[in-house]
């Protein structure tokens, strides 16, 4: 009876073992025999690996060959998916070890789609980091090691907001570029040059077939393609000029500081071949460490760059200011051009002008007679307000866009601000946004119903009652959406809503410099690709002639000039040694600040060659903190040596 209840037992088992080896040599026959391609496919592609090998990014060079821009090996970390169930505890650990969040390393690994290749986790990592990991081998399998070529900077910080920085694409520049051939963990130009010439400086990549073993370690190389290096940029840029105006703002913002000037510290400056538009210097400070951001940020590094009150990764270049009495020159050619004064035709100025209220000017006491040249000499303020009130807003306003003021400039950097000149449209559109919500429906209402009404009239009568119409409802709604004497006689000395870039400053002395003409400023002077073969050279463009006589231009540069000269010119003490130099100093008010400092400047007088717009924030008086910016500059551009020099204390 035992016997074959055994024999029974011994026969199931006998069927489940034949039924067990059934299944495995069926699924064995599957798998050999109908997906044989596949597991081919992907053993084949877990030993090979395509490695990218980055290609370098072209390198920058200034007018005279200097280099400015170059590249250099670093260690980067990547990470290949390897599509195993431990990816989680790999990123926990290869986080720690870089310091970074593992969030920011899983979304990089999600963008990259396809298993075993590399995705670029870090790059410009130190040494001893890289040590760390070769020790945690065994816990950081798919983790790479690399060696690629990034940007070096053999000046440190000089141009850094030209040029701007290089960091690894992020998310929404991947989704835009994707068809261009860009993938996770490629180099993108974020602000800057690098930013705008992104496409021909970023060369094409090479590739690399590797074996690798199964901890994702290259054996031997299969096969490679070269990459072929980015084009080079030559700039119009003077390496001595920039690095003069970089040298010159920093001393100038410590000496504001140690004056009393709490809230000084930055500054901005601008230089401009007047017979061209090339931009030769184009300085802002504080400045940044391009290198930093291309790296590992620390938390500490993120807030200096980005959260800090300097804002050092502003290019301040390109954001509008005040241009206080570098603005007087546009108000002296539209009241010349309308024939609103005689430039012999003088005035006494008892120190103020009164006009409903009593207008101060800057010089207690006053300036005694004064005639056009001598205002712009001396930058009398009573001069300009009756001048400005004289003329009226819109020929102003006139004049100051003929000269590309409140305009971009179309330069080859991105986020230019347009700035603001002055007048009733632009006033009424910077108060609308502090109205409430019915009163700015009431206003909008008024705008659409008169400009209805001045597009169907062409008769001239008829739109001045229309305008005045206008004017009185606008009041009824609020008293300042209207124009009135007081706004005309504020913008009249670069106050109320005069708002422009040091840019423009800078173009507009060229322009007055050079007889007229405003051209447009352009960083880059040619791009030659990596055999040397100059692929595109960039042409002087006009941007137009400002509609003003030269002999009006020729009484504004005498003015210019006269502010340079004994006994009591604003920038007099300035520029001594260098050839003759025409200039105008400004102090633009800040309300509840310290006011800001300005200057624009030419040379030669007789001859020019270059213009010069310099602003210190809140660091006082034009000829005292930002004169001697214009001045270094200067002299480096004249290659005059100024070590010694005594600076001086000049009150506009």
């Amino acid at each position: 009876m035992e016997n074959k209840i055994i024999e029974k037992r011994m026969q199931k088992f006998l069927i489940i073992i034949s039924a067990v080896f059934f299944i495995l040599v069926t699924r064995l026959a599957y798998i050999q025999l109908l997906q044989n391609d596949k597991f081919s496919t992907l053993a084949q592609e877990n030993r090979i690996r395509l490695i990218t090998i980055k290609a370098p990014r072209g390198e920058v060079f200034d007018r005279n060959g200097v280099k400015l821009v170059g590249n250099q090996p670093v260690y980067t970390v990547s990470l290949v998916n390897l599509g195993r169930n431990d990816t989680g505890g790999v990123v926990k650990n290869l986080a720690a070890v870089l310091g970074m969040d593992p969030r920011e390393i899983e979304q990089k690994i999600e963008q990259q789609k396809r298993l075993y290749e590399p995705v670029q986790i870090a790059a410009r990592v130190p040494l001893e980091l890289v040590t760390k990991i070769e020790e945690q081998r065994l816990e950081l399998p798919g983790v790479v090691i690399d060696i690629e070529p990034m940007r070096e900077y053999p000046n440190g910080k000089l141009l850094a907001h030209v040029m701007g920085y290089v960091r690894q694409i992020n998310e929404e520049q991947l989704e835009i570029n994707r068809n261009k051939g860009y993938k996770p963990g490629d180099s993108f130009g974020q602000t800057g040059l690098e930013h705008t010439y992104e496409e021909e400086l970023r060369g094409q990549d090479g590739g690399r077939q590797v074996e690798v073993d199964s901890m994702a370690r290259p054996v031997r190389d299969l096969g490679v393609k070269q990459p072929v290096p980015g084009n080079k940029l030559v700039l119009n840029v003077d390496y001595k000029v920039q690095k003069a105006a970089e040298e010159a703002l920093a001393r100038s913002a410590q000496e504001a500081l140690e004056q009393g000037y709490g809230e000084a510290g930055a500054g901005v400056a601008v230089a401009i071949n007047v017979r061209t538009g090339g931009v030769l210097a184009m300085a802002s400070y504080p400045e940044y460490d391009p290198v930093k951001l291309s790296g590992i940020l620390t938390q500490k590094e993120y807030n200096e760059l980005f959260n800090s009150p300097s804002k050092p990764m502003l290019n301040r270049a390109l954001m509008a200011y005040p241009p206080g009495s570098t603005f007087k020159m546009i108000v002296a050619m539209a009241g010349l051009e309308s024939d609103i004064v005689d430039p012999q035709e003088a005035i006494s100025d008892p120190g103020y002008f009164f006009w409903g209220k009593t207008y101060k000017d800057w010089k207690a006491g006053g300036h005694g007679k004064v005639d056009l040249i001598r205002a712009i000499k001396v930058s009398c303020n009573t001069y300009f307000y009756q001048l400005g009130l004289r003329t009226g807003i819109n020929r102003i306003a006139q004049i100051a866009r003929e000269f590309g003021l409140g305009m971009k400039t179309g330069i080859d950097l991105p986020w230019e601000e347009t700035g603001i000149v002055p007048g009733p449209d632009t006033k009424l559109q910077q108060r609308l946004k502090y109205l409430n919500v019915d009163a700015r429906n009431r206003v909008e209402a008024i705008i659409q119903k008169y400009r209805e009404l001045l597009a169907n009239t062409t008769a001239e009568d008829e739109r001045k009652v229309l305008l005045k119409k206008r004017a009185e409802e606008l009041r009824a709604v609020e008293w300042e959406l209207d124009w009135h004497d007081y706004d005309t006689i504020i913008s009249s000395i670069g106050q109320g809503d005069n708002r422009y870039t040091p840019l423009q400053l800078a173009n507009y002395a060229a322009a007055v410099a050079n007889g007229g003409t405003l051209y447009k400023p352009y960083l880059v002077q040619k791009i030659i690709g990596p055999g040397g073969k100059v692929l595109k050279t960039n042409a002087p463009v006009e941007l137009g002639r400002a509609d003003v006589s030269l002999k009006t231009l020729a009484l504004v540069r005498e003015g210019m000039r006269e502010a340079t000269l004994p006994p009591d010119g604003t920038a007099y003490g300035l520029f001594a040694g260098l050839p003759p130099v025409a200039a105008k100093t400004g102090t633009a008010e800040v309300p509840g600040h310290d006011n800001h400092a300005l200057i624009v400047a030419f040379a030669p007088f007789d001859d020019p060659e270059i213009a010069v717009a310099v602003i210190m924030e809140h660091a006082g008086h034009g000829g005292t903190a930002a004169g001697p910016v214009a001045e270094d500059m200067l002299a480096a551009y004249f290659g005059l040596p100024l070590e010694g020099k005594e600076r001086v204390v000049t009150p506009e």
